[in-house]
């Protein structure tokens, strides 16, 4: 994982045990970052790279009405709070928000570069 980029946006593998989210863990504290950073947000200390469960849960959610390059509206968007990992936002099927405490599954990244998750259970 490379920390030059500029893109902020989290990255995902995909492998033979499917998608993981990739981003860092603080190595003292266990802080999850989706985001790269040098020093560990909490408590200033080192991070190391680290991949997190797709799955996690609706944090909050809502439909999108207004233009974004790359995006057609209306469409929805949610935080997913991931399992062992961080809030990271997410692209949702259609323009209808899922419920908080729902929970949801990120399958992969969109053409433009941003996460997409459905809720858990349902095909990709």
């Amino acid at each position: 994982m490379s920390t030059t980029t500029g893109d902020p946006r989290p990255r995902v593998r995909t492998g033979p045990d499917g998608v993981a989210v990739l981003g860092w863990r603080c190595t003292g504290c266990g802080y999850p970052v989706a985001q790269a950073v040098l020093r560990c947000p909490l408590c200033r200390g080192p991070v190391a790279e680290s991949a997190f469960s797709p799955e996690g849960e609706v944090w909050a959610s809502t439909c999108l009405r207004v233009r974004v390059p790359g995006h057609t509206p209306p469409y929805a968007v949610a935080y997913v709070v991931l399992d062992d990992g961080p809030r990271v936002l997410v692209h949702t099927p259609g323009d209808r928000p899922l419920p908080p405490s729902t929970r949801a599954r990120v399958t992969g990244t969109s053409g433009t570069g941003d996460l997409l998750a459905v809720p858990a259970g349902e095909e990709s």
